[in-house]
């Protein structure tokens, strides 16, 4: 494989979006159905879970949410390899909970890298799944 090209936190940042738009919109139809009104921390909770659960199943399985297959990201090992289930939930976790301190200290401590915290604890990397020309699953 060549050089594996980082995705932009642009990138990265519209692929959550889309990511929790897509899981949020689920979620309200569960709430609006189930007629429970304003959100209460532990509905937030376990909407965290919830995208917990997707990010880990999908990026452990695939590399690729839905909003990085529509971004063409792809969450693989530093030299472009699957990432497997244990990686996926290590690094889902930072996002689905923590994720204002895990960008904080990735952009302070990781800076040109571009990963979070949280990419360093599962040794992740998001690349551009344009440059991707196998990868292992």
């Amino acid at each position: 494989m060549d050089k594996i090209s980082l995705a932009s936190w642009q990138d990265r940042f519209w692929a959550w979006l889309i990511d929790l738009l897509l899981v949020g919109i689920l979620w309200s139809g569960v709430m609006t159905i189930s007629m429970t009104s304003a959100p209460s921390p532990a509905g937030l909770m376990i909407l965290g879970s919830l995208l917990f659960i997707y990010w880990t199943a999908l990026e452990g399985y695939r590399g690729q949410s839905l909003g990085k297959m529509l971004m063409n990201i792809v969450v693989v090992g530093p030299a472009g390899e699957g990432i497997g289930f244990r990686d996926s939930a290590i690094e889902s976790f930072g996002k689905a909970f923590l994720l204002p301190l895990d960008c904080l200290v990735g952009w302070i401590a990781y800076g040109k890298s571009r990963q979070r915290a949280f990419n360093r604890f599962s040794n992740t990397i998001v690349a551009d799944s344009r440059d991707m020309i196998s990868c292992s699953r």
